[in-house]
């Protein structure tokens, strides 16, 4: 029966001292990694600045990275928005569209993967998250498959790759029959206006359960209050998501008993502390610490 992987949305969170650090100047990765098996890295996502060549992964990080980990560990990483972003950013609403022209570029996700090199032999989920598209950006769902199919099927073998999209109205069983067709696998989040995670899976289980794998990711409601909270202090449950989390352990385990490997990643944001948040859904899950 596949491990259920439970971990948060990044680690470098001095607040999290006494819940998982020793200490505000701790060595995060390596005590995280005695907490919890995964995390997700969500800082090289961030690669697209300006007109300049995307940016990519620093080699000497990545090995930083795999060297305060254990075998055992997996890491989930979102691949560079460069490739997922269909239009470059605006500096103000008024400003037209302009075309990425990194967008789905095989070539510049070979670089990628080279660069992660140190990372492959505790690589979890390859993230692809597409913002939400309006027609402006993408003609429509059906286009989108097309664009994304033609790019997958070109990406290189032995990797598991995952697929998050924020139109709603696309989770449909066509698109859970694409993903299917291109091996990739189910990215589900809560938050940013999409369905309710039990609605989904109650919708749509028999077509998660034929996945080798599922990740659900509990973001929080675009980034609301808690985000604007003045002190960035994470070591509090504040607003508590109890039904959402029982939901959730019950998807868990019908995933696994299923054969679909579960990942979940949590967000600060979801209820204010990742960590405490995994505290009360392994409660859920009867898994240790």
């Amino acid at each position: 029966m596949n491990e259920i992987r439970v971990g948060t949305c990044s680690w470098k969170y001095p607040s999290w001292s006494g819940l998982v650090y020793s200490g505000p100047e701790a060595d995060f990765l390596r005590e995280y990694a005695e907490h919890f098996n995964c995390v997700e890295i969500d800082q090289w996502f961030w690669s697209l600045f300006g007109k300049g060549a995307p940016r990519l992964p620093k080699p000497a990080d990545v090995a930083n990275y795999r060297r305060a980990v254990p075998d055992d560990f997996r890491f989930a990483i979102k691949a560079p928005n460069s490739i997922t972003l269909t239009h470059s950013y605006k500096k103000a609403k008024s400003d037209p569209l302009v075309g990425n022209p990194h967008f789905l570029t095989v070539d510049l996700f070979a670089r990628f993967l080279e660069r992660i090199e140190a990372l492959h032999d505790v690589l979890g989920p390859i993230l692809f998250q597409f913002e939400y598209l309006n027609r402006q950006k993408m003609a429509s769902r059906d286009t989108f498959l097309e664009q994304f199919a033609a790019f997958a099927n070109r990406l290189p073998d032995g990797f598991l790759y995952g697929l998050e999209i924020r139109n709603p109205k696309w989770l449909d069983a066509r698109f859970f029959d694409a993903l299917q067709a291109m091996s990739v696998v189910p990215v589900l989040i809560s938050g940013y206006w999409m369905p309710f995670l039990e609605d989904l899976y109650a919708a749509h289980s028999n077509a998660l359960r034929q996945f080798p794998a599922v990740v659900l990711r509990l973001m929080g409601n675009a980034r609301g209050g808690i985000e604007k909270t003045p002190s960035k202090v994470w070591n509090k449950v504040v607003d508590p998501h109890d039904a959402e989390l029982d939901a959730v352990s019950r998807i868990i385990l019908d995933l696994r008993a299923a054969g679909p490997q579960p990942f979940l990643f949590i967000n600060n944001h979801y209820e204010g502390s990742a960590p405490l948040t995994i505290e009360r859904i392994r409660e859920r899950l009867g898994i240790g610490s």
